[in-house]
């Protein structure tokens, strides 16, 4: 009776499994498995699950062992049966064993002490070719993403939290119109309205001979709207290449779907846990309708005011009625745009596999019907017209600024309200983070159009001054940035003031743990002074709010200059104080050389940062965290890697507990950490209930949340602690981006583990005899301490569920190709 108890134990499923998924910069699977022969078990050359090559079948290797064990304990029931038969039977048995032993093929058993390691390479989600680091120019798209992601977290208040959500995608608008409007200022006002139609400039640009009027002697394109139309195609291409961008990344990025719909939120879970939050496809083609149309229409109108301007005079005909028709158009085809952005917001609650087929195809095509009739108004009016001055668009300019000031304010106060109802003490800027972070993407939008027209202006006319140049506002806009520098150097005197007083006070806390190692001044300072460094990420906040300040009050006062003067800075300073008079000048000129200097070496370290790992490490923290959330305010922001990577982690751990039953341990490292829980909490309870989380030098309090609390709060952490098997978080104080969790009550100390040592050693001892290096943010698994918390994770997973063999009846790794499990049984 006991030995038939015995063998209904299910030997198969006696397997753990450890799943690696690195952080930011990445890495090789040689180098996250320590050995150089890995195999990949699922995945394509995006993102992949390797093994290493003698773990390629552990599971099939653990039924095998777990068969030959139910074999020997048969052959050991038929010994104590024959034990009892008379001499005769038991010879006659033996020899017939002895035959059934020397035909059987023996299988090696296996000798594993620990779980089986994988390692999810995500690295070519945000890294590859150079050509990505044009990625970088939608900069400014990704700042304003951002900011919806950092509402402050609030229960009870949804209209107040969509009406956040609907100013920040307003603001995404703004934007999109700024940029597009910035290209047609260099295209059709500077190049083909100024330069090509005043004789100075066109001499010294050979290549505008054929639509300046000296240089083609007054041919066919050398009438101002002709001019204006074929210069029109620059800024429409720009258009056309941001819709491709978008459209291309959504299917190779964020098109996946989890394996099965994750839980309904129930008030104190993050919405990283709802089905539909890693799929937004409804409200990306949307937004990407409504951008490209707008992005259209721009140009539209930056072409077709300025050709019923001129056709409005004498002799304009029924071509200046056409115009004013086509603006009434322009107008309406705008209210419709902007309803559509304010129509509605994410659908997270479920997976909306849903399209709004009509307005996606409708909306960018009805604009490019307007954009082609502007264009053939443009040819097509009246001749023996001359351009002079700038185009008439320039109040445009101000409007946008304008607009975006008002919603900037718009969009603090709905924060200062979500964050009173439930204040969190660690939200960076008392929840006003998001609120600047809006206002510095909008900020950097107007910077880039301003030293881009004012470069251009400069290349174009020099000194000669024989064009109007770049509207007044753009100018006074570069103009602010040597002020804001002014403004941010203090404070970066004063933060390396406070880091050298706390590396003092770091000093005696560096020896206390090493009291009987010999004294040595040189590394107890450069351990202190790492410390201090690291404490620098903490002042992240203040940076972001001086910044932000300084910018929207030196935005403001450019604003009302520009207004007041109608001048350039320069221009406007001459009846002042020489003193004066100089600053103003060489504010305006050095605030142009530095946004061209700015974005030269912006594109060169984005370029490097894809190409070499060590710059992508420096600088891939931020880049990484604005990758990581959905495009839910701006559909031009660069694609988001976590709608491929968190459902391939879901899948991969969904399919293997069904497969085998298993026990798993989700092992992630600074970025993939945040990718660990996010996939976390898109499992079913059964599946979550099976997991252990081992997260190291991790960012999810310190960087995520702080900044974005209404997803990564301490109620999000908390539940989360609560509903995986058991969490613990390993730091160093070294580490300048990971941190404890800071759970509240007794949850902290049970998922926080004190502070790693770091270095290993202070000095020179019997088991580290060469000095040890200071690891910071990077070798967690070279600590002792990694694997000892990975050891009692393991035990204190529950043990494993009977399930079937691995590989019976398909022949396949469970979770491999597919990621369907074959065992035909559906989630507990």
């Amino acid at each position: 009776m006991e030995r038939a108890q015995e063998g209904a134990h299910p030997h198969a499923t006696v397997i753990a499994l450890e799943l690696l998924v690195h952080g930011v910069g990445g890495t090789t699977p040689q180098k996250m498995l320590g050995d150089p022969r890995t195999v990949r078990i699922t995945g394509d050359d995006t993102a992949a699950v390797f093994r290493r090559a003698e773990d390629a079948d552990a599971e099939d290797s653990q039924g095998a062992d777990a068969a030959a064990e139910e074999a020997a304990e048969d052959r050991a029931d038929a010994a104590e049966a024959a034990a009892e038969q008379p001499p005769a039977d038991r010879a006659a048995a033996e020899e017939a064993e002895s035959e059934a032993d020397a035909d059987a093929s023996p299988r090696p058993r296996g000798n594993r002490t620990g779980p089986v390691r994988e390692a999810y390479v995500w690295c070519n989600l945000t890294s590859g070719n150079g050509a990505r680091a044009l990625w970088l120019l939608l900069l400014p798209f990704m700042v304003v993403n951002l900011a919806h992601w950092m509402r402050p977290a609030a229960r009870g208040r949804r209209r107040t939290v969509r009406c956040y959500g609907l100013l920040v995608r307003l603001a995404g608008l703004t934007l999109t119109v700024l940029l597009v409007a910035a290209a047609c200022e260099v295209a059709l006002d500077l190049v083909a309205w100024q330069c090509a139609g005043t004789p100075a400039c066109a001499r010294r640009h050979s290549w505008l001979g054929p639509v300046s009027p000296v240089g083609s002697g007054a041919g066919w394109w050398s009438a101002p709207g002709r001019r204006l139309a074929l210069a029109a195609l620059a800024p429409a291409t720009l258009v056309a290449l941001l819709w491709y961008l978008s459209h291309r990344t959504w299917a190779a990025y964020e098109s996946q779907r989890p394996p099965t719909p994750a839980a309904a939120d129930d008030g104190d879970r993050t919405a990283l846990g709802r089905p539909g939050f890693w799929y937004g496809r409804r409200l990306v083609a949307r937004l990407r309708a409504a951008h490209t149309a707008a992005g259209l229409l721009t140009v539209a109108a930056a072409v077709t005011v300025p050709v019923t301007r001129l056709d409005d005079g004498p002799g304009g005909g029924p071509s200046g009625r056409f115009g004013g028709l086509l603006e009434a158009a322009l107008a309406a085809a705008a209210a419709v745009v902007v309803a559509v952005v304010c129509r509605r917001g994410r659908s997270e609650h479920r997976l909306d596999r849903r399209i709004d087929a009509h307005l996606v195809r409708g909306l960018p095509l009805g604009a490019l019907a307007l954009l082609l009739l502007a264009l053939a108004h443009a040819v097509l009016s009246a001749p023996g017209r001359a351009s002079a001055g700038r185009l008439p668009g320039e109040p445009a300019f101000a409007a946008l600024a304008l607009t975006q000031g008002v919603l900037v304010l718009a969009l603090a106060a709905c924060a200062h309200l979500l964050h009173r109802t439930h204040p969190a003490p660690r939200a960076a800027l008392h929840g006003l983070v998001g609120p600047a972070v809006a206002l510095l993407g909008c900020a950097l939008g107007g910077v880039i159009s301003a030293g881009l027209a004012q470069r251009v202006a400069d290349w174009l006319d020099g000194t000669a001054a024989s064009i109007p140049g770049p509207p007044v506002l753009l100018t006074w806009q570069s103009s602010t940035i040597p002020a804001l520098l002014a403004i941010l150097l203090p404070l970066g005197a004063l933060l390396a003031r406070r880091t050298r007083l706390l590396a003092r006070t770091e000093r005696a806390a560096v020896r206390p743990d090493r009291p009987d190692e010999p004294r040595d001044p040189a590394r107890t300072r450069r351990i202190a002074r790492t410390r201090a460094l690291a404490r620098l990420t903490d002042r992240g906040p203040l940076v972001a709010g001086v910044t932000a300040a300084g910018t929207f009050l030196l935005g403001a006062a450019a604003l009302a200059g520009a207004q007041a003067t109608g001048e350039p800075p320069a221009a406007a300073a001459r009846d002042l104080p020489a003193l004066l008079r100089g600053a103003a000048e060489a504010a305006q000129t050095l605030g142009s050389w530095l946004v061209g200097l700015g974005f030269l070496l912006f594109v060169t370290w984005g370029r490097r940062a894809y190409k070499d790992a060590a710059a992508r490490r420096t600088i891939g923290i931020l880049w990484d965290v604005g990758t990581f959330w959905p495009r839910a305010a701006h559909p031009f922001a660069p694609p988001c890697y976590a709608e491929r990577a968190v459902p391939d982690l879901t899948w991969r751990i969904t399919t293997w507990t069904r497969a085998t039953g298993g026990r798993l341990v989700l092992s992630g490292h600074s970025q993939g950490s945040v990718l660990a829980a996010a996939a976390a909490w898109q499992l079913t309870p059964a599946v979550r209930r099976r997991v252990a989380l081992l997260t190291y030098g991790s960012p999810l309090e310190r960087l995520y949340g702080r900044w974005f609390p209404a997803h990564f709060g301490p109620a999000a952490l908390t539940a989360l602690h609560h509903e995986v098997a058991c969490w613990r978080n390993l730091y160093r104080l070294t580490d300048p981006i990971g941190g404890p969790i800071l759970l509240p009550g007794a949850c902290g100390p049970e998922v926080d583990r004190a502070p790693l040592r770091d270095p290993l050693a202070y000095g020179r001892t019997a088991r580290y005899p060469l000095p040890a290096p200071i690891l910071g943010h990077f070798d967690y698994p070279a600590d002792p301490v990694f694997a000892e918390e990975r050891a009692r994770l393991l035990a204190r997973l529950p043990a494993a569920l009977p399930g079937q063999r691995p590989g019976a009846g398909s022949g396949r790794r469970p979770g491999a190709g597919t990621g369907q499990d074959g065992s035909g049984r559906s989630s507990a």
